[in-house]
């Protein structure tokens, strides 16, 4: 039990919501966030709750990605606070936002706060394929997509979100961390699905696996997540889907980027928003917020994998991850068994299976690892995801006050996270400001240098990804390997567009190719055995 005069951070409000995929008119990210604020302020039950919140935050948003928008929520909630906070891009920025809350709420500088977020993608995605007619004169985003006739796809909002945060960043004179470094640059790796299949690839490499019987395995794994998806009212998708409709590319399911077909990827193309109040225990008691409702925040920790995917020494792991679980659950009181449910962020298939790894959850362990059905499948709205997955665990928590949850949640390519433990009693180690630097450093140290531009030799494929085209036709094949010195390079396959096709059915883990850096291109080639490379071999 916390001892001394701190206060005991608690969450007495939520809500979510998801726009039908035929709201007319249909709200944009305002609107929705305006809509759960309402409903979580309504679900704490108290008249007095509003007047308390002195911060509001928003999680940045793909779809209204507007620095003012705090401003605008408080006040068509009527809340009047002393600080309004715009989030960075990533998906670890709810869980991170709830820790650095509770924290502040713990050491006085904070009485309550209300954390929202919302994506109406669905809806612009329909607008412009005239389906809709959207009223939202004042959505900064819309206005840039018009004025520049930008298509309505994740590539061309993350550019965006990412140039406006730099703005800002540089223009607060702080500096802007580049997602890559310059050698993942000249391969094109800024979007997050050329990322992971890099982890996913080694990952069954590690696990010894054949591409079928790997492709099968992350099927089982996803065909849970829908099948929890199925009965979540606030899913995107509620149809169950077995592991060979997730996982078999067909007319209806393509490759976008191997080993992934659609249905394994995120959904950002949804309209979806959440809404938490965080409090005080004793002025949640004083406002007469009935206790049945309180979810305590046990436990938190956030920290960062080395931060260019190619300077990591594995890449099937994370050690962010590990320590940030341990410290989570240290500071909770708990044990890894005490934990009833999971929600591990699911991105792509790697990024939930690094984390059970990571965390040391048993492959065969029969606890659910997601709350609402994943990001495939529930839905995926941006930055927001898991601040679905926290409201979906106060919900559970309410139902089962012997419940115990982890939400684990994850920016850029298994880059950032932040970890969260929930329950019905407060942590048996009080929130205070934490310094994990010296962890922080730890994981750092371990970084390689930058990838080696200019590879001429042999080269030992450590991960793979093949990308397609919109019809499901392979068109690159990017690998990352090493060279004898021990050095990492990038390259891609030479080899004709037929032949790239029978890569899917070999594994390049582990095969060693001639590289030799192509000035033309500016980026290195690699060429395999032929019996390779037409698919001969396929161990």
């Amino acid at each position: 039990m916390i001892r001394g005069n701190k206060a005991t951070p608690v969450l007495v409000g939520a809500a979510q919501y998801t726009q039908p995929k035929n709201a007319a008119p249909a709200l944009d990210p305002l609107g929705l966030m305006i809509r759960v604020g309402r409903a979580a302020l309504a679900d704490a039950g108290s008249t007095g709750l509003a007047a308390l919140v002195d911060t509001v935050c928003v999680v940045n948003s793909f779809s209204r990605d507007d620095e003012r928008a705090p401003q605008a929520l408080a006040a068509a909630l009527g809340l009047r606070p002393r600080e309004s906070i715009y989030s960075a891009i990533g998906g670890n920025s709810p869980q991170k936002l709830v820790n650095r809350f509770a924290r502040d709420i713990a050491a006085g500088r904070r009485r309550a706060v209300l954390i929202s977020g919302a994506e109406a993608v669905y809806a612009l995605y329909r607008a412009s394929r005239g389906k809709t007619t959207l009223n939202w004169p004042d959505n900064i985003t819309l206005q840039q997509l018009k004025a520049h006739n930008l298509p309505i796809n994740f590539d061309t909002m993350l550019r965006l979100g990412c140039d406006h945060e730099k703005e800002i960043l540089e223009a607060q004179g702080d500096e802007y961390e580049e997602p890559n470094n310059r050698i993942e640059k000249a391969y094109d790796l800024f979007l997050p699905q050329y990322m992971y299949p890099f982890f996913e690839t080694a990952l069954r490499n590690l696990a010894g696996r054949t591409p079928e019987e790997h492709r099968l395995y992350m099927g089982r794994r996803y065909e849970r997540l829908s099948r929890i998806a199925s009965l979540n009212p606030y899913a995107w998708n509620r149809k169950e889907l077995s592991a060979e409709e997730i996982s078999q590319p067909s007319s209806h399911n393509r490759f976008v980027v191997y080993p992934y077909t659609l249905r394994m990827m995120s959904n950002i193309n949804v309209d979806q928003a959440a809404a938490v109040i965080m409090t005080g225990a004793d002025d949640a008691g004083a406002l007469g917020i009935e206790s049945s409702k309180w979810v305590y925040p046990m436990g938190g920790a956030e920290l960062n994998n080395i931060w260019h995917v190619t300077q990591r020494p594995r890449l099937d792991d994370s050690p962010a991850i590990t320590e940030a679980s341990r410290l989570a659950l240290r500071q909770a009181g708990l044990s890894l068994g005490d934990i009833g449910v999971f929600d591990l962020y699911s991105c792509f298939p790697s990024a939930a299976e690094i984390s059970r790894r990571a965390i040391g959850i048993e492959e065969n362990d029969p606890r659910d690892l997601s709350v609402t059905g994943g990001l495939a499948f529930f839905g995926g709205p941006g930055n927001n995801y898991s601040l679905h997955a926290i409201v979906s665990s106060m919900e559970r928590i309410r139902r089962d006050r012997r419940l115990k949850a982890m939400v684990t949640a994850n920016g850029w390519y298994n880059s950032k996270h932040a970890i969260g433990i929930y329950g019905a009693e407060p942590p048996d180690h009080p929130w205070e400001d934490k310094d994990f630097s010296a962890i922080q450093k730890a994981i750092d140290a371990a970084a390689l240098p930058e990838p080696m531009e200019h590879a001429d030799g042999p080269l030992t494929v450590e991960a793979y990804s093949i990308r397609y085209d919109a019809t499901g036709n392979p068109e690159r094949v990017t690998v990352i390997g090493r060279l004898p010195n021990g050095c990492r390079a990038l390259a891609d396959v030479q080899a004709e567009a037929r032949e790239l096709k029978k890569i899917e059915k070999v594994n390049l883990a582990g095969k060693t190719g001639a590289a030799k850096y192509s000035w033309l291109a500016g980026r290195n080639y690699v060429v395999f055995d032929p019996s390779l490379q037409h698919g001969i071999s396929a161990t």
